[in-house]
């Protein structure tokens, strides 16, 4: 057995990438014989602390980890694959439905910063040292975070491996320890040194929000305060008898409100900092799309101000797939062929207040691509059906120009927003006074109003109010990889995982509140601009059906003419137009009826939006308006199945729902159980194979 590997790779940080510089200066790889020279003086020193960010989150922990939330799912090619698992709650400890990459790189970072923290401490003390020692203090917080929100109670590291003893079993074979005291160490580290870090006001970083400032540095305090105080998956570590599994606040309930009053706090620290706010309108964009535009085409002068921290994405050596997952798909033009693999649930789509501007930020009913299945021929955002809407905040369209590798998506992964403190307070507020004060629903309804929607109320019990801080969590934060561990530690996840299943059944039998929800809708053919930063199109003109007369009518499929054996192409194009100008011609009174002035350059097509993609009915619409492809580039499994049960020979999608319930939306998910993932062991490499002494999640001991 190799100790080397049991708990982390083999530490070979480059300091390369934190910035937008390609060429920043490389340093050799860490080890024993260059300690001396790297810690020689705060320049190198900070370019070591600079080394220690890459990586934070892995390509595996949005590839896996970015659906499941009751938001986010995954529309995977093929089913059970690992994506589409991770998404229903299915885990399995010798397949490849666990994370593995995510542990090794968390405790190759921890390493990183525990050789920092025990180095800068014996460095000459200044205002320069003091600072890179609290970032290391807080990055190593976060990855001890990211560990326990996924796994549960941890190994415990605290010093560099050169210093510990090598023939203790500890050293290479550490067993889990409490979260809870783990928790209590990185907050009491991040309290201690904080206030050492730069503010964003001070001009920090030259304005850049990709290293920890004073301003993030509390934001991440008072959301890991949260998680120490709230609700997790928990069992006796002692015995790992499955029957103590369950989910609940730690028993301290003294401590559970000293960690809420520590949230608090920072929250308040964060708010009362200048430079810290939300993003506001630009021009003929709302609050929301300015921000989300600005981020992803990194304007990050306009971002930054609802920005706190974000992880650097550029260039060749330090690029993440993440927005290689999380976007609308496209197939040809000038964005190259990229396929989506995340859908968003049509539940939440429809869940946004028709006034909620962040609707058509977050939710893509449109992918992009050729008509004609020809690069940069006829690009078109086609209208997509209920099962195929897709991710919008980190569309293509609003990227900076991307570089020549496809996977070179330059886009930055946010890890906290100004408006995660406002929810974080509101709910520190709540807790601590056992309902929500009027700072606590003022916070709530800056969010709102932000998003056009101050007018909604807000409850004023304590239940309530966390009902209603978590639906506003779903509607802020989609697709930003935190929410499914959120609604864990609100103690919300079995509620909305239950609610997600309910609903989804309710629309795909148009029952309940879905009753009158429209079958049919109208898409305005909507030529893609094909410009790199382009923030023209947010979402497609489209009008739903709901007048039984016009559904009558877009109900009926056009026919296309088959073009004979013996006839021109001349002639067989005639006959095409023709048929296309009909189409359009019973269009034409629908559309007008609707407030749109008719253009006979312009065309619509009906789409139903109940059946799947590439249903017959979808295709011949589409194919009436020149369309000769009919498929978009987002993963199969789902987006081109059905949602109705009308539509699916009166049966549920499997997606949705199956009788036996061995498939279906959530078809895994096991209270006091799969709030936690277990830990891989099918083969070396895995953390409880090369670590004897890692003890498995109780519930799935075999």
């Amino acid at each position: 057995m190799k100790k080397a590997f049991i708990i982390f790779s083999a530490l070979a940080l480059a300091a390369t990438g934190l910035t937008s510089c390609e060429d920043w200066l490389e340093m050799p790889p860490y080890n024993e014989t260059n300690t001396e020279k790297i810690f020689s003086s705060e320049e190198t020193a900070e370019m070591y602390v600079e080394g220690c960010y890459r990586g934070m989150i892995s390509k595996e922990m949005y590839y896996q980890l970015g659906s499941g939330d009751s938001v986010i799912h995954a529309s995977e090619d093929g089913v059970g694959g690992s994506k589409n698992a991770l998404s229903n709650f299915f885990y399995d400890s010798k397949s490849p439905y666990t994370l593995t990459t995510s542990y090794k790189e968390s405790y190759r970072i921890i390493e990183a910063t525990n050789i920092g923290i025990d180095r800068l401490s014996k460095m000459p003390e200044s205002d320069k040292r003091n600072a890179l020692l609290a970032e290391c203090y807080c990055i190593r917080a976060f990855m001890y975070y990211n560990l326990i929100r996924i796994y549960g109670d941890m190994p415990a590291v605290w010093q560099p491996m050169e210093s510990m003893d090598p023939e203790a079993e500890e050293t290479f074979y550490p067993h889990r320890a409490s979260r809870d005291e783990i928790y209590d160490h990185i907050i009491a580290d991040m309290q201690g040194s904080i206030d050492y870090l730069p503010t964003k006001a001070d001009g920090a970083y030259g304005g850049s929000v990709q290293r920890l400032t004073r301003d993030g540095a509390y934001a991440l305090l008072a959301r890991i305060a949260l998680y120490a105080a709230g609700y997790s998956l928990r069992w006796d570590l002692q015995t790992l008898d499955p029957a103590t599994m369950k989910v609940s606040r730690r028993s301290d309930e003294n401590r559970v409100r000293e960690l809420y009053q520590i949230a608090c706090d920072a929250c308040e620290k964060v708010m009362g900092m200048a430079g810290n706010g939300l993003v506001q309108p630009s021009g003929k964009m709302t609050a929301y799309q300015n921000l989300w535009f600005s981020y992803d085409s990194r304007a990050f002068s306009a971002s930054n101000l609802g920005m706190l921290w974000q992880q650097a994405c550029y260039g060749k050596n330090t690029n993440s797939d993440f927005n290689r997952y999380a976007h609308p798909g496209c197939r040809y033009g000038i964005y190259g062929t990229e396929k989506a693999m995340q859908i968003v649930l049509p539940n939440y789509y429809l869940s946004f207040d028709e006034k909620d501007q962040r609707r058509d930020v977050t939710c893509t009913p449109y992918s992009s691509y050729s008509m004609t299945g020809k690069n940069l021929e006829n690009v078109v955002l086609v209208g997509t059906t209920y099962s195929c809407i897709t991710l919008g905040k980190f569309r293509q369209q609003w990227r900076a120009q991307s570089v020549s590798a496809a996977k070179e998506m330059n886009m930055d992964i946010p890890i906290l927003r100004y408006a995660d403190v406002l929810l974080g307070y509101a709910e520190a507020q709540n807790f601590l006074n056992n309902g929500p004060t009027a700072a606590a629903i003022d916070a709530l309804r800056q969010v709102r109003a932000r998003a056009g929607i101050g007018d909604m109320s807000i409850p004023t019990d304590m239940e309530g109010f966390t009902e209603a801080l978590a639906q506003e969590r779903k509607w802020e934060f989609a697709g930003e990889l935190w929410l499914r561990t959120d609604l864990i530690r609100m103690g919300q996840l079995t509620k909305q995982v239950l609610a997600t299943q309910t609903s989804m059944r309710q629309l795909s039998a148009q029952e309940g509140i879905y009753s009158n929800t429209p079958t049919y809708r109208l898409y305005k053919l909507t030529e893609d601009p094909q410009k790199w930063a382009d923030n023209t199109v947010l979402a497609i003109d489209h009008i739903d059906i709901t007048d039984p007369a016009e559904v009558a009518v877009v109900s009926v499929a056009p026919s296309m003419p088959k073009q004979d054996a013996t006839e021109s192409n001349a002639s067989y194009k005639v006959r095409v137009e023709a048929a296309m100008a009909a189409y359009q011609a019973v269009l034409k009174p629908i559309v007008e009826a609707h407030g749109y002035a008719w253009d006979d350059r312009e065309k619509w097509y009906a789409c139903n939006m109940f059946e799947g993609m590439v249903s017959d009915f979808n295709n011949n619409c589409r194919k009436a308006v020149g369309f000769t492809t009919n498929k978009v580039h987002v993963g199969v499994n789902i987006s081109e199945s059905p949602t109705g049960k009308k539509f699916n020979k009166d049966k549920y999608p499997v997606w949705i729902h199956t009788d036996d319930n061995s498939d279906g939306i959530y078809y895994g998910f096991k209270e006091n159980c799969c709030e936690l993932l277990p830990l891989a062991d099918k083969s070396a490499g895995h953390p409880r194979v090369d670590n004897p002494n890692l003890s498995q999640h109780p519930g799935y001991l075999q």
